[in-house]
C-alpha cells in the first residue's frame, strides 16, 4: 500500500461522495487499511484499478462509502465538555425540561460509534446529577450508520483502552469486570436507544434538549452538505436546546439560530423560548 497513491484516489472520490479531504487526512490510515483489504477481495492489483472498477461499477460507491466511516471512540471523550456539561449544561436545561412541565431530558447522539458517548452521559447523569433533578430521567436516542457500530454498542462490552479518560472512581460504578473486557451494568443501558441511522438521509423523531453531533457532520462532509444538515439538526431542538460539536469544528455559515454558549467546548444555544 502506497500512501501517496491512496491520497490521490480519496482526493479524487471523496468529494465525488460529499465528502471533504481535508477531514481525513489526520485518519487515512484507518481508511486506507479497509480499502487495501477491499482490493484484495475483488482480486485487484492496486488503487488505480479500483478507482477504474468504481467507474465501471456504481453500486461499489456504497462500499466505498461505508469504508470511510471513521470509528474512533472512547468515554468521556474532551473531558472538559463533560465536565461543562455537568457542571453548566445539564442542570440548567434539566430546570427547563422541568418548568416545561415534561419528566424527561431528551438527548440525541448522532455518530454514537459504538456507544461511549451515550453510556458516558448515562453514568453521568445518574453519578452527578440524579440526585438534584429526582423528577427528570434522561432519554437518550443514540444513531450511527455502521450496523456493526450499533451491535457493538448493544453488547456493551469494552477493553480498558476505550475507558482510559474515565475518572477512575467511575470505573467500579458502571462496569462489570469479565476477564479482559468491561461490560457496561444494566442499569447505566436504560434509557438508551441504538438505530440504525445514516444523519444524511434520516434522523429520530421528534424534540431534544440535547444533541452532540461530535466528529462527524462537520468534519467529514462537504460545506454544502453541512449547511443542509445543520438546518435539520435544529430543527429537532427545542428553543433553548444546547449543541455539541467537536472541539475543533465549526457551524457552517447561515446557522443564525445558533448562539456560542461555551467557546472552547463548541457547546451552542438554539435561540428561542429559553422558558
Amino acid at each position: 500500500m502506497k500512501n501517496e497513491q491512496y491520497v490521490c484516489f480519496l482526493q479524487w472520490a471523496l468529494p465525488q461522495m460529499r465528502m471533504r479531504w481535508p477531514g481525513f487526512r489526520k485518519v487515512r490510515r484507518q481508511v486506507c487499511k479497509r480499502l487495501d483489504a477491499r482490493i484484495r477481495d475483488l482480486g485487484l492489483t492496486g488503487v488505480g484499478e479500483y478507482q477504474a472498477y468504481l467507474q465501471e461499477h456504481a453500486d461499489e460507491w456504497a462500499r466505498l462509502d461505508s469504508l470511510c466511516r471513521i470509528t474512533i471512540s472512547r468515554f468521556y471523550r474532551d473531558k472538559g465538555v463533560f465536565v461543562t456539561l455537568a457542571k453548566e449544561v445539564l442542570p440548567l436545561l434539566a430546570s427547563v425540561v422541568h418548568k416545561r412541565g415534561d419528566s424527561a431530558l431528551r438527548i440525541w447522539s448522532a455518530g454514537c460509534g459504538s456507544g461511549e458517548e451515550p453510556y458516558t452521559l448515562a453514568a453521568l447523569w445518574d453519578i452527578e446529577l440524579q440526585s438534584r433533578f429526582p423528577q427528570i430521567t434522561m432519554d437518550i436516542v443514540a444513531t450511527d450508520a455502521d450496523p456493526g457500530m450499533i451491535q457493538r454498542a448493544l453488547d456493551a462490552r469494552y477493553e480498558f483502552s476505550s475507558l482510559k479518560d474515565l475518572p477512575e472512581s467511575w470505573r467500579n460504578l458502571v462496569f462489570a469486570r469479565e476477564e479482559d473486557t468491561y461490560c457496561i451494568k444494566p442499569e447505566y443501558t436504560r434509557g438508551i436507544k441504538f438505530l440504525e441511522q445514516d444523519i444524511r438521509q434520516e434522523q429520530p423523531g421528534g424534540h431534544f434538549d440535547l444533541v452532540l453531533c461530535r466528529n462527524l457532520v462537520f468534519t467529514y462532509y462537504d460545506d454544502a452538505l453541512q449547511r443542509q444538515l445543520i438546518r435539520r439538526i435544529v430543527g429537532a431542538m427545542h428553543g433553548g436546546a444546547a449543541l455539541v460539536l467537536g472541539i475543533h469544528e465549526h457551524v457552517p455559515e447561515g446557522a443564525h439560530e445558533l448562539s456560542m454558549w461555551f467557546d472552547k467546548q463548541r457547546i451552542f444555544r438554539k435561540i428561542g423560548d429559553r422558558n
